[in-house]
């Protein structure tokens, strides 16, 4: 059975489901995306920035090769990383991933974050000073903008959008783009639902993907007692109400409220679970029980605790984003 797609503004389709490729380790994520294309997934979120496109496109290269798919078959994602925001450095990343991935365009491309970071030739990741403290230049995610615009016009891309952008600053895009944004990836998950976010972005014909939507329990900031989402004993009721995972109760209630959903694994058989979630559907109570569980608490974003308060990093950075309410 497939899985469904999402219309994007750009007239394309999106399949509402895919795999996430951040933190997949070298020598993992090659076997993970061979896995995943098997298994029936069509959507690949890649990032520049992640290191591991050429893996990518070498697992790309061999299922293509195979036979298993063709190119057309396939939605690739790739995001314009901090560094390269500027009009020609933005077009260069674009054509850094393309030539990574082994493809001659992406389905999908995001600016990553609206923050800009200097660009450094010894440095082109997170630059830093003589002190360790990152780099920030006052380049406007609007001049990144022009250069997707002129991305799509030249065929490398098919549509754009945005990654960790606030609706105050979606809204500026919108103010002044020729080309409006087909897809907002931000983090959702049961602890950080984004509703008046993603409703902001519905109104606007703008699709919501999810991304570390199951908490992301490996992310390499995790503070001692945060509280782990796939642990929580209400979701695991639920989910043996279905003799289903946690994970799987997470992403049907994401694809349930109209959001595409990008989980990550490098494990086979967690792969192949993640994306056997359509021969079920969770009850109007329960979807409700899920979203319940908001704490307005975003886990994908490092900070620092300030006479014991949790205080985001570079938060003075400008453009930087969670400043916002949403």
């Amino acid at each position: 059975m497939a899985v469904e797609h999402m219309r994007l503004s750009s007239g394309i389709d999106m399949p509402i489901l895919g795999l996430g490729t951040w933190k997949s380790k070298p020598g993992e994520v090659e076997n993970a995306v061979k896995a995943a294309i098997d298994a029936g997934y069509r959507h690949l979120d890649c990032a520049w920035i992640y290191g591991n496109e050429q893996e990518v496109g070498a697992a790309l290269k061999s299922k293509i090769d195979e036979g298993v798919v063709k190119r057309e078959d396939l939605f690739i994602t790739s995001k314009i990383w901090n560094t390269k925001h500027r009009f020609e450095d933005a077009l260069t990343n674009i054509k850094q991933s393309l030539s990574n991935l082994g493809i001659s365009y992406l389905d999908l491309s995001l600016i990553h974050w609206p923050t800009s970071m200097k660009h450094d030739g010894n440095c082109d990741k997170f630059p830093r000073d003589d002190q360790g403290n990152v780099q920030h230049t006052n380049v406007s995610y609007l001049e990144t903008w022009k250069a997707l615009e002129k991305a799509m016009d030249d065929g490398l891309v098919k549509a754009i959008g945005l990654s960790n952008f606030n609706s105050r600053q979606i809204g500026e895009i919108i103010s002044n783009a020729r080309i409006q944004p087909s897809v907002l990836q931000v983090e959702i998950h049961p602890y950080f639902t984004q509703e008046k976010l993603v409703h902001f972005c519905k109104e606007r014909n703008i699709v919501v993907t999810a991304y570390s939507p199951l908490g992301s329990p490996d992310r390499p900031w995790a503070a001692p007692g945060e509280p782990l989402l796939l642990e929580d004993p209400k979701l695991i009721e639920i989910a043996k109400k279905y003799s289903k995972s946690p994970a799987q109760v997470i992403i049907r209630w994401l694809m349930q409220r109209g959001i595409a959903v990008i989980p990550k694994s490098v494990t086979p058989s967690r792969i192949i679970e993640n994306f056997n979630v359509r021969d079920f559907k969770l009850t109007a109570d329960d979807m409700n029980v899920v979203s319940g569980f908001n704490r307005n608490h975003r886990l994908v974003c490092p900070s620092i605790t300030v006479n014991g308060v949790r205080q985001f990093r570079d938060r003075a950075a400008p453009n930087f984003p969670f400043n916002d309410e949403f």
